[in-house]
């Protein structure tokens, strides 16, 4: 074996050392840096978060806590007056590593943290839907339909019709689970 080689084979061997790839299926714990709201967010405008957990492959950290995710919000819907619920979807782009290098991925949305307000994934399309707000529509029991009733009186019905539903609101600090879709190959 010639110098040459055995220096190009070096080479090979450390590019085959330091590339890693996230395995299809993994998850990713996000966290919101900035708030969002279909109250006033609109298409094109930016989504900043970071990882809240690793994914670590062969005991080796692939990616850190505190990495950069940048995204953009793809579609926004507010609530109406009467009907319709509120949605926000958001396209995650870039995925910057704790040494400046950036990864262009697509992971889906898989879950967020709601807390009480009832917002949920929908689709595969990224959304995040706010639960419906009315009576009978809330939960489809009796005890829904009576609030649903009383909801339908005249001071029910002026209310209903002067006030929007509840907005999607993704505040700074709220936590979202993504999938990888496919593998990823970072070198």
């Amino acid at each position: 074996m010639s110098i040459r080689t055995g220096i190009l084979s070096c080479f090979a061997l450390a590019a085959m050392v330091s590339a890693a790839e996230i395995p299809q299926g993994s998850h990713l714990l996000l966290r919101m840096e900035n708030s969002l709201s279909t109250r006033t967010a609109k298409e094109g405008d930016y989504v900043y978060l970071r990882s809240a957990s690793p994914i670590v492959v062969d005991g080796r950290i692939i990616v850190p806590v505190g990495s950069y995710v940048q995204g953009v919000v793809a579609e926004t819907k507010r609530s109406g007056r009467v009907s319709g619920r509120a949605e926000l979807a958001i396209r995650l782009e870039t995925l910057t590593l704790a040494q400046g290098q950036v990864v262009k991925f697509a992971p889906h949305l898989n879950s967020v943290d709601s807390g009480d307000s009832g917002q949920k994934v929908t689709g595969t399309e990224n959304k995040v839907e706010q639960a419906p707000t009315v009576g009978g529509i809330a939960d489809r029991s009796w005890t829904g339909a009576g609030i649903g009733a009383a909801a339908g009186s005249a001071v029910g019905l002026a209310t209903v019709l002067l006030t929007r539903g509840k907005e999607v609101e993704l505040r700074q600090g709220s936590t979202l689970d993504v999938v990888f879709d496919r593998p990823i190959v970072i070198e």
